[in-house]
């Protein structure tokens, strides 16, 4: 049978994701890691659909879903959020065609840069990426912490936070133009419509100094800030809040770039779980002063 490849469809993202998620741990398993990921409600996914179908794309034969490729568009900034096939049906193609039906996403979009966060020790992907000008730029790392081995190392300088919510959204924006170079307003909806993430705002008396997100499982970010020495406070102030929500692990992606993050992230016991890259067509963004909230959302 000949693979075709088609827009998604809002029915089968759920069973893309577990696509996803499958694709994912056997990657992880083979490299010594072991299983990482698992099948979760496609939220994202469906937001982006009903945003901008375009970045959503399907690779199927025989009825099958053999491959998934999902990327998204933000103020100029087009981004590969993911892109799998399926065990055992890797070395066919599917993936470089995935990846082509994306790229023209982008070119739709007029983006004028493109990134993706991979896989470091995934040098094969890497290597489809930069045949495509989406070079290595940034390494990260996601951390985590068991909240028993966090609580009792919870110590040192904090900083004010208020919850935020739409009203606050120019601010928001302002504080990503100065962290990241371009607008996240779309993705701040998305979040501040989910009942289940806290978000905070961060203060310097009455100047708006950044923002955090602690989602209920333990997972900080994205978290932004306006000048790269507020990092170390507001990364420990969100911690705090991230334990105080009774997750058993609290998890976090840093930057290799920001000293102060890594810093924290030893001080407080987070231990390295595994290794990711960021590539980009161009440069972009002062990623001391920003954590990711996963590869995907960025």
């Amino acid at each position: 049978m000949t693979v075709t490849y088609r827009p998604a469809r809002q029915q089968e993202l759920a069973h893309a994701e577990e696509l996803v998620a499958r694709s994912i741990n056997d990657l992880t398993q083979r490299h010594g890691f072991g299983p990482m990921a698992s099948a979760r409600p496609p939220h994202f996914q469906s937001f982006s659909l009903r945003d901008d179908p375009g970045g959503l794309w399907v690779a199927e034969e025989d009825g099958e879903m053999l491959g998934f490729a999902f990327s998204w568009v933000s103020d100029g900034l087009w981004f590969l959020a993911e892109l799998f096939v399926v065990p055992g049906q890797q070395g066919r193609g599917i993936g470089n065609e995935l990846l082509t039906r994306t790229l023209a996403h982008a070119m739709t979009a007029k983006a004028n840069n493109k990134a993706l966060i991979a896989f470091a020790f995934n040098i094969v992907s890497q290597g489809l990426y930069m045949r495509h000008g989406l070079y290595p730029r940034l390494p990260l790392y996601l951390f985590k912490v068991p909240r028993e081995v966090l609580l009792p190392r919870l110590q040192g300088e904090l900083i004010e936070s208020v919850s935020l919510g739409a009203a606050d959204m120019q601010g928001l924006v302002a504080i990503d133009a100065r962290a990241l170079g371009v607008s996240r307003e779309k993705h701040h909806r998305y979040l501040l419509s989910g009942g289940d993430v806290k978000a905070v705002l961060f203060r310097a008396g009455s100047e708006s100094v950044g923002y955090a997100y602690i989602g209920p499982t333990g997972q900080v970010g994205p978290l932004a800030v306006t000048r790269p020495e507020t990092m170390g406070a507001a990364f420990r102030s969100a911690l705090m809040l991230a334990a105080e929500g009774g997750a058993a692990q609290i998890t976090a992606f840093v930057p290799g770039t920001s000293h102060d993050a890594l810093g924290v992230a030893a001080e407080h016991g987070m231990r390295i779980a595994f290794p990711m890259m960021l590539m980009s067509s161009r440069g972009f963004g002062d990623w001391t002063s920003y954590l990711p909230r996963n590869p995907g959302f960025m």
